[in-house]
């Protein structure tokens, strides 16, 4: 009789437990804003979350530095986070394996996939953030190399640092190396933010860098140009839940205010300001709102 009313005990424990537990992850009247694990993805989260809480009357609670594209796509699709920045390329290509057009053409069919997951695409901030390959100045110099073509001719005598996500996705390593017959001495993965250290350190020779990484202002990089326009457009842009968005139908209004206000240059400098500088991701965000007029300083 004792093991089972200990038995029966311990059942009524966990269920109490279970149900305490679920309380406390329960966030009502909160709009959950999710970010990737780099800086640009937590500095739109930020941006974003800051203006929904100047303009509305809604708790913003951030859900940064997930991880990966997929891994914060999943998150959102299973209603997990309400609102994240997103890329049209990595979108159409990566989340639901069709093929990019042009610009107008991505961001469209972005709009009609997102909505079959009950998400809403809404326009995009202004710039977009591509992949490239970043080489030593000199050496490019040297070599000739100005476009991913010229560097074909040499890239077996070098070695190639790209993020782990980089190496597997479909609008990655495999399709670059088919479109361009490329192929590198060796080829290291690693995070994001070694990628610059590891460069400078010459630990790797030509890295996949983005066209808005605040780095490329501090070091002495030439960025190469995709002569075959291989990588698609990767406009950024916020998606939101429709159900978040019909509970909150003004959040479609707020979140235009940020149409065509971030330019590459302005996402640059941002990136560098918490990458280069140290700043708080925050504040960085903060001040860009501000200085836009899109709020007031307090």
């Amino acid at each position: 009789m004792k093991t089972k009313n200990k038995f029966v005990l311990l059942i009524h424990t966990l269920i109490i437990t279970s149900l305490l537990s679920g309380c406390i992850f329960i966030e009502k009247d909160a709009l959950r804003l999710g970010s990737r694990n780099n800086t640009e993805s937590i500095i739109l989260s930020q941006i974003m979350g800051q203006l929904i809480e100047d303009k509305l009357d809604i708790e913003v609670i951030y859900k940064e530095n997930l991880g990966g594209s997929n891994v914060v796509w999943n998150a959102m699709t299973n209603g997990h986070i309400d609102v994240i920045p997103d890329y049209t390329g990595t979108i159409v290509v990566t989340y639901y394996h069709e093929d990019p057009g042009t610009a107008d053409e991505t961001l469209e069919t972005t709009k009609k996939l997102v909505e079959t997951d009950g998400i809403v695409a809404l326009d995009p901030f202004g710039f977009n953030n591509t992949y490239t390959l970043a080489f030593d100045e000199e050496k490019a110099e040297e070599l000739g190399v100005v476009t991913f073509s010229d560097f074909t001719k040499h890239s077996q005598d070098f070695v190639l640092g790209a993020v782990f996500e980089f190496i597997d996705r479909p609008d990655g390593m495999p399709g670059f190396q088919k479109e361009y017959d490329i192929e590198f001495k060796d080829v290291k993965g690693m995070d994001h933010g070694m990628m610059y250290r590891s460069i400078s350190a010459n630990e790797v020779d030509v890295i996949n860098s983005y066209t808005t990484d605040g780095q490329l202002q501090i070091y002495d990089l030439r960025v190469l140009e995709d002569d075959k326009s291989y990588f698609p457009p990767y406009h950024a842009l916020p998606l939101v839940r429709e159900e978040i968005l019909n509970e909150y139908p003004e959040l479609a209004e707020i979140l235009g205010l940020l149409e065509g206000a971030i330019d590459e240059e302005a996402m640059q400098i941002m990136n560098g300001k918490v990458d280069n500088d140290g700043m708080m991701v925050e504040r960085v965000a903060q001040e860009f709102l501000i200085e836009s007029g899109l709020i007031e300083a307090k």
